[in-house]
């Protein structure tokens, strides 16, 4: 067997080396691609996480992850390091239609806009979603270090959207820092992707993340009479204090927290040194209401407590875990330490905080965290208990589940929703398999199914939900199965669709 499984249950409080990167990287980097040079005899930082590709929660378009339009679910898969025309780390995007039929996306794919070059990263982040009201999913595809100024450097960045239609994706346009008002600088725009409906017209915007700007920004793209444009720390309804090591925008991810109708961004900022250094905040931006709330272990009713490089807000999930009708935010928190005698900036055993939306969105919410002293499994400092986050009905009972990758223990970790409080410690799943950082990207699909990737060895697994009513997660060990493998160090599986809705 591929994999093996333990079940129990516990609650409480709560990351295998990084993947390889391009070049050395900053404390709490959302992708493996940014070229800033951590500070000289700094120890190690802890893991570059994937930014969480799903846009899961209420007030999507409820377009399903489904390019064709055929009734079954498809998968993107970002391979950012596959080599493209003879250029080394140009990254290419399979999509699994069916999951059976395999298309390879690049940008040297006809129709498709620009050219591969190396080092661009093409899939460095995906979305789906519903952009042009068509009611087929849409595909945004983040190439977050195209346009380099010189080797080494950051990206410029951009993100190229791919079209349903009923033979599948079609190349459609391109969009830059340009489009949203910016001059183009090594931003990395297109580092973190999520899609939602911010409107309540019916379609799906896009939020694409560009942490490299300053302290980061993200540019909002579609909305109803809007043109493109990009919101900073420093944006007057924000109204941030900005550090150039925030990396606000790093990941992203939307759900309607308040049950308007319309979905607010989440967006985390994995560096964000509010007391201390590296801590990290998530911020709900309600783009309509021009409102802004800032998450961190330190708020009111947010449990858990900040320490230096915590790394809050390195993973995203929405999910509505206790079937309110109004969407949840589960928040990776990787970087925590638990283990005794923890050096700086090691790791991190790692924890996860689920934040519950209420009629006055997040700002009213209560909030639980959990970590492996409570559930099935030991917490070590290396594990990145919360690394990767993803949600989705795995047990078919109307509430979601909350899926939580645990690379450094090659492992995810499953717990159920229950209409009752939400998610639960009881019949908790562990989920264990074989190396390449097992667990460090999630996705879970239509028909209660669960996809688990180990980018380090590219390679895929599916296992399958039951239906089963009340405190379950769902997932069956037993059905594993591989469903797509790459050779070499391509990272086949950095980030993953889901639904989208």
């Amino acid at each position: 067997m591929l994999l093996t499984a333990t079940a129990t249950a516990t609650a409480v409080l709560a990351a295998a080396p990084p993947l390889p990167a391009a070049g050395p990287t900053t404390p709490f980097s959302a992708t493996p691609f940014s070229a800033t040079p951590a500070a000289p005899g700094a120890a190690r930082p802890a893991a570059p996480v994937p930014g969480t590709p799903l846009s899961a929660g209420r007030a999507c378009s409820g377009a399903p992850s489904d390019f064709d339009g055929d009734g079954r679910a498809d998968l993107a898969v970002a391979a950012p390091y596959a080599a493209v025309g003879g250029h080394a780390r140009a990254g290419s995007v399979t999509v699994l239609y069916g999951l059976r039929t395999e298309r390879l996306l690049t940008r040297d794919e006809p129709g498709v806009p620009g050219e591969a070059g190396t080092a661009d990263a093409f899939g460095s982040a995906l979305a789906v979603g519903d952009f042009d009201g068509d009611r087929r999913a849409d595909l945004a595809v983040g190439v977050s270090e195209e346009g380099r100024p010189r080797p080494g450097a950051d990206g410029r960045g951009a993100v190229q959207l791919f079209h349903g239609s009923p033979t599948g994706l079609r190349p459609g346009e391109v969009i830059d820092a340009g489009d949203a008002g910016r001059r183009r600088g090594p931003d990395r725009f297109g580092a973190a992707l999520a899609a939602g409906d911010l409107d309540g017209d019916g379609d799906d915007e896009l939020a694409i993340g560009v942490p490299g700007l300053g302290g980061g920004g993200v540019a909002v793209y579609g909305l109803a009479g809007r043109a493109p444009y990009i919101l900073t720390q420093r944006s007057g309804w924000v109204r941030q204090e900005e550090k150039a090591t925030d990396q606000f925008g790093a990941v992203l991810a939307t759900g309607d927290f308040d049950g308007d109708g319309r979905a607010e961004i989440a967006v985390g900022a994995p560096g964000d040194t509010v007391t201390r250094k590296g801590q990290g905040s998530v911020t709900v931006l309600d783009v309509r209401r021009r409102r802004a709330l800032r998450l961190t272990q330190d708020s009111p009713g947010v449990t858990g407590r900040a320490e230096a490089w915590d790394g809050f807000g390195a993973a995203l999930a929405t999910g509505d875990f206790n079937a309110d009708g109004r969407a949840d935010l589960a928040v990776g928190v990787p970087g925590e330490g638990l283990t005794a005698n923890q050096r700086a900036m090691e790791y991190g055993d790692g924890t996860v905080v689920a934040v519950y939306g209420s009629r006055s969105g997040l700002r009213g919410g209560v909030s639980e965290a959990w970590s492996q002293r409570g559930l099935k499994g030991a917490p070590r400092y290396s594990d990145r208990f919360g690394a990767a986050l993803a949600a989705g009905d795995l047990n078919g009972d109307g509430d979601d589940e909350l899926a939580i990758g645990v690379p450094g223990e090659g492992a995810v970790q499953v717990l159920a929703g229950t209409r009752s409080g939400g998610l639960t410690k009881r019949n908790d799943l562990l989920v264990t398999g074989k190396g390449g950082d097992f667990g460090a990207a999630l996705a879970v699909l239509p028909g209660r199914r669960l996809v688990v990737a180990a980018p380090g060895a590219g390679r895929l697994v599916l296992l399958r939900g039951s239906g089963r009513t009340g405190p379950y997660p769902g997932v069956r060990p037993g059905t594993a199965r591989t469903l797509a493998t790459a050779a070499g160090r391509s990272l086949f599986g950095y980030a993953l669709t889901g639904r989208s809705g």
